[in-house]
Formats: structure tokens, sequence, C-alpha cells
């Protein structure tokens, strides 16, 4: 359980001193739980850690874009690190700077990178060569010159998962620094009358818990930028990106310490400004997704806790194999009360095997409508909902100050039904 969520005297879980089967009852299941006192927190010693180092901070919205959320950062001085042009609009809306906002990813259209140059955000960083003329091409027909940082690889593969593992070559991030690519292309971007050059950025993956790859990732950047400035090329900065990990087991506060060690071994007295994009590590444990007990289903060896989230509401356990911790929001069982009643797998309703929110967890004896909170929920949750099975994704909430306050309400099925429309056939 985080620092975020405790139970109380009576054992019932709570977040801000607020209970949270109360927050359910006012506002239903399945519902997303921010502590917004615990973002706060874990941004403040993040910023903390790194403050010895001439660094922004921007936080990765991909992990968490509730405007709520956004705004409670950008309060704390935090910037944007985007991957979309919906998420520009997002962090505008929930007033970041235009100068303190990252644009980040291999596909940026020539609309967003308009729209991006017209914000005048602070800076884009390119994945390739195609990307690089794109840029140029579209700041040349605004007549206007573009904050470029070109997103280098350099083959370092973190301990993580696959499918969030983007440090080496084989993926499709970044560019290379062997043979002489990525310097070429920076040289070319540094010569581009469209072009400012705005330094280099890397981004190895997501859940790194070893501090060993940002070690090398980091050196090896660092040997990168003063190679080229050694050779007259301006570098103002280096893109250290996000990725660190989170205790999703027990879901205990991240030590930020350490990291901030690491960066100011290796980057002290370098002369260059650094970037750092944290995200999960700022909002994941901060997060529960609230649901309530359907039906239980005796299976031949296990148990089925049929609940009213799903795999639309909360995707990475399916999409991962991704761990949560799956607690009562009731009074915690003890040694005297009853005893776990034997493994249960927490499945939704969708139409699919693969529908389920964790799998072989012991819990105690629970009856329909019990509350149940699935933890360490506040990253790549809500923002990869989806409707499937025409299901209106849960709505999110934030406690903060002692106060709750909505985020964004479940919408009904006859919203989703409205924003689609049937053909007059003949």
């Amino acid at each position: 359980m985080t620092s975020s969520f405790t139970r109380d005297d009576s054992g019932r879980l709570t977040v801000g001193g607020l209970v949270l089967e109360d927050i359910a009852a006012a506002h239903g299941t399945p519902l997303y739980v921010y502590s917004g006192d615990g973002i706060r927190a874990d941004y403040r010693n993040f910023a903390a850690a790194v403050a010895p180092v001439n660094g922004k901070v921007h936080f990765a919205l991909k992990a968490n874009s509730a405007l709520g959320v956004i705004a409670l950062l950008a309060g704390e001085g935090a910037g944007a690190d985007i991957v979309s042009g919906g998420e520009l609009h997002r962090a505008r809306a929930a007033g970041v700077p235009a100068d303190m906002i990252v644009f980040s990813g291999v596909g940026k259209t020539a609309e967003e990178i308009g729209a991006a140059l017209d914000a005048g955000i602070g800076q884009i960083n390119a994945e390739s060569a195609a990307e690089v003329e794109a840029i140029s091409r579209v700041a040349a027909a605004r007549d206007v010159v573009a904050p470029v940082a070109l997103r280098v690889n350099v083959d370092v593969a973190p301990d993580t998962h696959a499918k969030i593992s983007t440090g080496q070559r084989s993926t499709k991030f970044g560019v290379s620094t062997a043979q002489n690519e990525a310097a070429s292309l920076y040289r070319r971007l540094a010569g581009d009358p469209h072009i400012r050059p705005a330094g280099l950025a890397v981004h190895i993956g997501s859940q790194i818990l070893d501090l060993d790859p940002f070690a090398r990732a980091y050196t090896a950047l660092l040997d990168f930028g003063n190679a080229l400035r050694g050779g007259g090329l301006p570098v103002p900065t280096l893109d250290l990106g996000g990725g660190i990990g989170v205790d999703y087991e027990t879901g205990t506060a991240t030590d930020f310490t350490a990291y901030g060690a690491l960066v100011s071994r290796i980057f002290a007295d370098s002369g260059f400004q650094l970037g750092f994009e944290p995200g999960r590590s700022i909002v994941a444990n901060n997060g529960a997704l609230l649901t309530r007990v359907i039906y239980l289903k005796d299976g031949d060896n296990k148990r089925f806790v049929i609940v009213d989230a799903a795999m639309n509401d909360l995707l990475r356990p399916t999409l991962y194999e991704a761990h949560h911790a799956v607690l009562p929001l009731g009074p915690a069982k003890t040694a005297e009360g009853p005893a776990a009643e034997g493994p249960a797998d927490i499945v939704g309703p969708v139409c699919e095997t693969g529908d389920y929110l964790a799998q072989d967890r012991m819990l105690p004896a629970l009856a329909e409508g019990d509350g149940l909170a699935v933890m360490s929920a506040g990253a790549y949750g809500a923002v990869m909902a989806s409707s499937y099975n025409s299901r209106p994704p849960a709505g999110e909430v934030m406690v903060l100050d002692g106060a709750c306050h909505v985020l964004r309400r479940q919408r009904d099925i006859a919203e989703l039904l409205a924003e689609e429309t049937i053909p007059v056939l003949s």
C-alpha cells in the first residue's frame, strides 16, 4: 500500500483523509481516484533530487493526461513532455507555458508540427532524417525557426518489458550514434536556416528499476554531445528522458535520491542544460481504480471474482502482464479474522479471456457489492482506456487538500452513441 493510500482506525482504505468506500458510493464505480497530495509530493521529491544540476522537468503526459493532474504539476513548475497534437492541446489547456513543452515521438504529422510551431513550444525532438526535413519544410512555410533536438539511440537495453524498451537499435526510436549516422544528421540540422539546434535527447525505456542502464546511456550521450561540441556544433541541451520504475508489488513511494546522485555525478560541471521527463514515477502509485464485485464464481481449481471494471478500463495486466495489488476497501483482515479463502482471479465483464485485472491473488471472503481497489493505477490506466464492448470508461477524481474533485465523470452510453451517425440508405 502506498503512503498516499492508508487504512484508518476502523480499517477502511482512505486517501487524503477521505474514505474510499464513501468516494465510490458518491461517484460510482469503476472509478479512478488520484492522490493530488501524493502527486505533488512525489514531483517535489524528484525536482529536489535533480536540483543540483541545471535542468528542466517536463511531466510525461502519456502516463496520465487528466487536465487536473497536468494543472497541478504545472502549478509546481513542471513543463510537459508530449507525444501528439492532442497532448499539446491538453498541456496548453492545463496552463503549461509553451516554452516548457517538449514534443517527442516518431510520427509527428505536418499538422502537428505546425501546431507546435504556432504555439511556440520549447523543443521538438526529431527521430529521423525524414522528420528533420518535414520540420524544416513546415518552419519555412511559416517563416520561423524551429527548435529541434535530435533523439539518438545509444543501443542500451534496459531490463524491462520488451514492449516498453526503447533503447536498442532494433526499435523504431531515435537515430543511431554508430557509423556517424546521428552526427551527420545533427550537422545537417545545425546548418538548416529554418532550424535552431536545441541539443540531443535519449530515452531508453520505461519501468527501469536498475540505475546501471541509465548510467551507460547518459555517459554515451554526454560523450556524443562533447564530440559534437568539439566539432564546433552548438549542443545546448541534453534531454535525459524518463523511465524511472516504481514498485508495483508493494506500492511504496519511489526514492529519487540515488537517481539524482547519478545524474549529478555524470553531468556535474558538464556545461549542458539537462531535461527530464518523469511520468510513471510521479503518478503510478498515487492512483487506484475502484471497482465492485458483481458475482462470485467457483471454477475447477480457483474462484473468479467478477467485478464492474474491465480491461477497457485498465489494460496493463492484459497488455504487459502487469502486476497490480488488489485490496478490499473495507477493514483489513487480521490473524484473528477470516482467513484468506484462497487464490482468485479478478476479472471483468468484457468478452475476452484476457479480461482480467489480477490473477491468482489471495483474497479474503468476498460478497457481491464489496468494493476493491486496484492499486498503483495512476499511470497508463485511464489514458489507455477505451469503450470496448460499448462500455463507457471509468471516471476520474482527485483528492487534494482534504477535498474530492471530479476530473472527468464517467460518460453514459447515450453520449457514446451521440458521437456517431447512421447514413441514410436508399
